[in-house]
């Protein structure tokens, strides 16, 4: 291509200001009459062109490619329906149309499901954006989008968009969707374990009338706990159990609509954090021994402990000239303790406490009652429970797990963990504890009372294989039997020491039901896109978990063991929202993402968003339910939707490869023209 320029011989500056010198003496001339004044303007004129060094510039351009962009939408919401198969027909149909266009390089990208915690939705600009940020925007043929129109980053208007070329929507799914969407719009975040937590929720039928009722279903860790019925098109209030420590996941689902797109935004899930307000804990010691004080250190050494401390030092038949206020202890409340507020402990301990006749048969009667009926109760033993004043020989014998042999077992051994107690989690990975072919590295005990168990798990044995720490569950409650007073030995340090404090606090903890140190349990975590699973079980193998996704499809993952008494498993987690699990016995749930992710918000097919958006740029919005737009090119500037059809801008970039530049006419003709004007000025005006 050749094209004029200029490269003036003079300064621009002195150019301009001898142009309008010229121009300030021709004007004179004409305005006085002067004979020859045309003349003289030609004159100036040519010089003046002359100065301004006219050039011819001849440039060798290569053209370059327009670039058009696809995105399609492959969120959660696409699906829904029909909607993924109307996309990968539109966007192969589209690619064939855009791959005959000459000078033309398409670019695809995809927006997919984040499933981070981030909740961000559909991010279909920044994917645009992204595909885009190395094209100038001379070289932008248009970006095509084809989605269901539920793009969450939208800019707010025209003037945000970066792509300067035609926007064209092409939209799955059909017009006028109806749909059921349940939206929490307020929860407790905490709750006082055996309290309610209060949650508002909004039940709407989009696109519908509204009006009416609906039934919601509310589980709690993946349990029914009941049904409510809440107006639609209002915010209620609902109330959800809280029962157990850590978080509780809560999830209502409400019933389906008269009209639904999808069941996946009929479902929201709530965390609540359970909050124990503060754990009441009974001690009763028999006499005073070594062991005492270990008990009450670590029962004081937990803030959220209320401890109750009672030490026996006399039976009340013992009769002696000591003044009252001389006796270290104060009168002890049984019936206030063991009658009327027994239901109000977490937990009662009775170490090394023997029947004297202190708590009539009635007590006992009752304490029996309250595990049964949920309670939790620690025995911690010593020669006494072999005596005939053995606890064992009151009511209480109905709840224990063993039962007194009459001897004692004096002399040097360490615990050892059985196999079950390899694999309970009460004495799982205890520091020391050895294995089958590694004894124990913790210190040595001396004392231990026999007993043979009735029921339950033994954990840890003694010297010959005899039970020494007892584990079971009665009715709706937990006891536990330590067969020796020896344990204070490693809190001192003796031969070595030992896990007394944790050893206490994992029993104490398993007694009052704390989740983590379940036997049989099934629990999740979600990180990175994965869901891991965990299934205790002192059972020799673990069964398969099946897991419904979020969309009602279900998988099957078998677990591996990992350690005695826990097998897991690992599965990818492609949908957002709950997941539940469950190997027939036991029931988990998983969130993945946000609880209540944007993606599944509103699934209603729409071009309210990307429409405005596209004609502000000379594009537009087309429902692919209507059929595949045609593709045409357009001139830039040019509108680029029609009914029926859409546009790609052609640019007609180009890149100059070679440019050569030299001189309008040659020198000597220039001072020709210049000789041949002045000439002529001179005979013009010499007439």
């Amino acid at each position: 291509m050749t094209r004029l320029a200029f490269a003036p011989l003079i300064p621009m500056e002195w150019l301009i200001a001898l142009a309008l010198a010229a121009l300030a003496i021709c004007a004179f001339g004409f305005f006085a009459r002067a004979r020859g004044a045309w003349a003289r303007l030609l004159v100036f004129v040519l010089l003046l062109a002359a100065l301004a060094g006219p050039i011819s510039v001849h440039e060798t351009r290569a053209p370059l490619n327009d670039v058009a962009v696809i995105v399609t939408d492959r969120s959660q919401s696409m699906n829904t329906g029909d909607r993924r198969k109307q996309a990968d027909a539109a966007q192969a149909a589209i690619k064939r149309a855009l791959g005959a266009m000459p000078n033309l390089t398409v670019r695809e990208t995809s927006v997919t499901t984040t499933r981070g915690g981030d909740n961000n939705g559909t991010q279909a600009f920044a994917a645009l954006n992204a595909a885009i940020a190395d094209v100038p925007p001379g070289r932008m043929a248009g970006a095509i989008m084809i989605t269901d129109g539920q793009v969450h980053d939208a800019p707010a208007g025209a003037e945000q968009i970066q792509l300067k070329a035609p926007l064209q929507a092409l939209i799955a799914g059909a017009r006028d969707e109806k749909d059921r969407k349940l939206t929490v719009t307020g929860a407790a975040r905490f709750s006082i374990v055996g309290r309610n937590a209060q949650i508002e929720l909004r039940v709407d039928d989009l696109g519908g009338g509204g009006g009416g009722t609906s039934e919601m279903t509310i589980a709690v860790d993946g349990k029914p706990v009941g049904n409510r019925s809440v107006p639609v098109g209002q915010v209620s209030r609902i109330t959800v159990p809280v029962t157990h420590g850590g978080e509780n996941v809560i999830e209502i689902t409400a019933a389906p609509g008269p009209s639904e797109l999808t069941l996946a935004n009929n479902r929201a899930v709530v965390t609540v954090t359970g909050v124990r307000d503060r754990l009441r804990v009974l001690l009763v010691s028999g006499e005073p021994h070594a062991g005492e004080r270990v008990w009450r250190n670590l029962l004081k050494a937990d803030p959220s402990v209320d401890l109750i401390h009672f030490t026996i030092l006399r039976p009340p038949y013992k009769q002696d000239f000591t003044p009252i206020d001389e006796l270290a202890l104060i009168q002890f409340p049984t019936r206030e303790l063991f009658l009327e507020k027994l239901g109000g402990f977490d937990l009662v301990i009775f170490d090394r406490y023997s029947e004297r006749g202190i708590l009539p048969p009635l007590y006992f009667q009752n304490i029996a009652r309250y595990v049964q009926d949920g309670g939790a109760l620690l025995l911690s033993v010593g020669p006494e429970f072999a005596s005939p004043a053995s606890v064992s020989r009151t009511p209480l014998s109905q709840i224990l797990p063993i039962s007194p042999t009459g001897d004692v077992v004096t002399g040097p051994f360490k615990p050892t963990l059985t196999t079950e107690g390899q694999a309970h989690p009460v004495t799982s990975g205890l520091a020391g504890a050895g294995n089958a072919t590694t004894p124990p590295s913790w210190g040595r005990w001396f004392r231990a009372i026999g007993a043979s168990k009735l029921t339950g798990t033994t954990v840890m044995n003694g010297p010959a294989g005899r039970p020494l720490l007892v584990l079971d569950q009665v009715g709706r409650g937990r006891v536990a039997a330590l067969l020796s007073d020896q344990a204070w030995l490693w809190s001192r340090g003796f031969d070595g020491g030992g896990p007394d404090a944790e050893l206490l606090r994992r029993v104490a903890h398993w007694l009052m039901k704390q989740p983590e140190l379940e036997a049989e349990s099934l629990t999740t975590t979600v990180a990175n896109g994965e869901i891991s699973i965990a299934r205790r079980t002192m059972a020799p193998a673990a069964r398969p978990i099946t897991i419904t996704t979020p969309s009602g499809k279900t998988l099957t993952a078998d677990l591996a063991k990992a350690s005695p008494g826990l097998w897991s498993g690992r599965i990818t987690a492609d949908e957002l929202g709950l997941y539940r699990l469950t190997d027939g016995a036991l029931t988990a749930v998983a969130a993945v993402g946000p609880l209540n992710p944007r993606e599944v918000a509103d699934m209603r097919a729409t071009d309210g968003i990307l429409k405005p958006l596209g004609e502000a740029t000379a594009g537009g919005a087309h429902w692919l339910a209507d059929g595949i737009p045609q593709v045409r090119e357009v001139a830039p500037g040019a509108s680029a939707s029609g009914s029926n059809w859409i546009g790609i801008v052609r640019n007609n970039a180009y890149r100059v490869t070679q440019l050569e530049q030299k001189p309008l006419l040659p020198q000597w003709i220039t001072l020709l023209i210049l000789a041949s004007a002045l000439l002529l000025a001179w005979r013009v005006e010499g007439r």
